[in-house]
C-alpha cells in the first residue's frame, strides 16, 4: 500500500524548470546499483543531485539512505520536512523538501521512488523524466534471494506486486540483464539529457 502528498500541490503552478528523474522500477531490477554507478559518473557536476531519502529502515550497504524511526517520520511529515512521502513493503519512504529548490534552480535532480507516486509527481512538477529499470523475471527472483533483507519481506509476493500501467508510464525503459556498467552509463545519458542508446 502507497500513499503520497507533496508539498508542490496547491502551490500556485509547477515546480520548475530543474527536471525531476524518477527511477523506478521491481524489487532486485538493480536500481541502487546503476544509481550508485550514475552517482559516481555525476560526482564532479553540481547541476546533478542524488538526495538521500528518508526511510523507516536502518541504512545499509544496499542503499545509504537517512534512518528515522516510524514516530520520528511522523513527525517530521507533519512539519512538512517532506517534499513527497509514500509507504511500501511496510515502510515508509520520503524525499527532503530541499529537492525543490534544487529544482527552483535548474538542478536535475534524480531519486528512486515507488511507481505507485509517478502520475501524483508528474502533476506537481514542470519536468519530470521516468526511467523503469527491469530485468527479466528469474533475474528478479535470483537477485532478490541473494540480497536477503530481511525488512524486503516475502519475495514471491514482491515480484508477484503489480501496479496500474497508466500510473507507472515510463518514458525511458532499461533492461538491466547485461553489464551494469553499460545500464549505468544509459542512466547518466537520460540525466544528462543526452539521450539513452549507444
Amino acid at each position: 500500500m502507497s500513499k503520497m502528498v507533496t508539498t508542490a500541490q496547491g502551490e500556485a503552478g509547477k515546480i520548475g524548470p530543474g527536471r525531476l528523474v524518477l527511477v523506478v522500477g521491481p524489487s532486485g531490477a538493480g536500481k541502487d546499483t546503476l544509481l550508485r554507478l550514475a552517482q559516481a559518473a555525476c560526482i564532479d557536476d553540481p547541476e546533478i543531485v542524488f538526495p538521500r531519502r528518508v526511510v523507516t529502515r536502518a541504512s545499509s550497504s544496499d542503499e545509504d539512505n537517512i534512518a528515522m524511526s516510524p514516530d520520528e517520520f511522523r513527525r517530521a511529515r507533519e512539519q512538512g520536512d517532506f517534499a513527497v512521502h509514500w509507504e511500501a513493503h511496510g515502510h515508509a519512504y520520503a524525499l527532503p523538501l530541499e529537492i525543490n529548490d534544487d529544482i527552483r534552480a535548474g538542478r536535475a535532480v534524480v531519486v528512486n521512488v515507488s511507481r505507485t507516486v509517478i502520475a501524483a509527481l508528474r502533476e506537481a512538477y514542470a519536468n519530470v523524466v521516468v526511467v523503469a529499470i527491469t530485468a527479466p523475471p528469474d533475474v528478479l527472483a535470483q537477485r532478490l534471494a541473494a540480497r536477503a533483507r530481511q525488512s524486503d519481506g516475502d519475495i514471491t509476493e514482491r515480484l508477484s506486486r503489480s501496479v496500474d500501467g497508466s500510473s507507472a508510464q515510463a518514458d525511458v525503459t532499461i533492461l538491466n540483464a547485461g553489464s551494469a556498467d553499460y545500464h549505468g552509463r544509459q542512466l547518466v545519458r537520460v540525466i544528462r539529457n543526452e539521450g539513452w542508446q549507444d
